[in-house]
């Protein structure tokens, strides 16, 4: 009975999963085995291939897969309901770690690693908030959440636009503000911006009116908002948030106009924005994520202990390539200046790390 289950889960997997080569068939393999380490992705309801959060994620596990010989593959939700069982999919198949994409899958992941306490669990962007209290007892031995300075990113483009800016206005459009990293890119924004400049005018909109299944899937909103933005006379313009924001992204730089990405690099992810594409807001995804993959491989086989709770990535802007010479050397030597700031704690956002929990909105103040 428990080889019959076995081999209902794993069919399961092939079914439902997309294959990681590129297109080809799905290969059998067998992840119970000591000798096979196999590595599962569920996304939100996101694309894999959103150019953006999703994709740069999975470029980590396909990082595992080159360096450390894992079997991967990845699950795309495309209904929330189905969190818990498209978890359980690679779980029930053996898989030795599973990554989960995003906020929103935080209680899910939760719920799987105490069912599958064998089984590695990376949250990215689920701050785990037991992990910071002093009860060891809530502690997940086997589930990290991957975490970034969100506000620090958004601090040091905020301050980027507010120096590049002809117009004194510069504008934000994101997906919705209840998912915490989103509000503290946001946040973080607008904090860096009026650093540099106290009374720029900031226009910020969050995708609100929609679902989660919405909010960072729908790219038409993102460019409408954009342009709403611009003809208010905004000239730089921040997009976060899956492809709505590649959408305000992509508008923006078809109008001419200053475009900040967000997550990774994304001039070379949008090649339709790249000429007017001045930086990107980033979490480095790729490694973080291959960082902690790498790391339960090693506690899998007692060399290290697997870090529970938060593990905080880096985070940073990234180079303005096409734009490198329209932006002045002394732009370029604040940049470095405020980045070692804020590496070092000599300067704070002062961000509140999500939308309830108090304290001050530097975007609406």
């Amino acid at each position: 009975m428990k080889k019959l289950s076995f081999l209902f889960a794993l069919l399961t997997v092939f079914s439902l999963v997309l294959t990681a080569c590129g297109g080809g068939g799905a290969k059998t393999v067998d992840c119970t085995k000591p000798e096979v380490f196999c590595v599962g992705l569920v996304t939100d309801v996101g694309k894999i291939d959103d150019k953006s959060f999703n994709q740069s994620t999975w470029e980590g596990v396909k990082q595992a897969e080159k360096e450390l010989g894992a079997y991967v593959q990845y699950i795309e939700t495309t209904d929330s309901k189905d969190y818990a069982k498209n978890i359980a999919t690679f779980a029930d198949a053996g898989y030795d770690v599973i990554v989960t994409v995003g906020f929103a899958l935080g209680d899910a992941t939760v719920e799987a690693a105490k069912k599958y306490p064998k089984t590695y669990f990376i949250g990215v962007d689920q701050f785990q908030a037991w992990a910071v209290d002093d009860d060891k007892t809530n502690d997940l031995p086997n589930l990290a959440g991957l975490v970034f300075p969100e506000d620090q990113a958004g601090f040091l483009v905020g301050a980027l636009a507010a120096m590049m800016t002809k117009t004194g206005k510069i504008g934000g459009v994101f997906g919705t503000d209840a998912v915490p990293p989103v509000w503290r890119f946001g946040e973080g924004y607008c904090a860096g911006a009026k650093y540099i400049k106290p009374d720029i005018e900031i226009f910020v909109v969050y995708h609100n009116d929609v679902g989660f299944d919405k909010t960072f899937t729908d790219p038409e909103w993102g460019a409408t908002t954009a342009n709403s933005l611009i003809d208010k006379g905004a000239d730089v313009i921040f997009g976060g948030g899956g492809k709505t924001g590649n959408g305000a992204v992509i508008a923006t730089a078809q109008r001419g106009k200053y475009a900040i990405g967000v997550d990774t690099d994304q001039y070379y992810t949008l090649p339709e924005a790249a000429p007017r594409l001045l930086s990107s807001a980033m979490k480095l995804l790729t490694p973080g994520t291959f960082e902690l993959i790498k790391l339960a491989k090693d506690a899998q086989a007692g060399k290290a202990t697997f870090p529970a709770g938060n593990y905080l990535g880096k985070g940073g802007y990234a180079p303005f390539h096409d734009l490198d010479k329209e932006v002045p050397a002394e732009v370029k030597a604040k940049m470095e200046e405020i980045n070692k700031m804020l590496l070092s704690g000599e300067l704070k956002t002062n961000v509140t790390p999500a939308k309830d929990a108090g304290g001050p909105s530097f975007c609406n103040p």
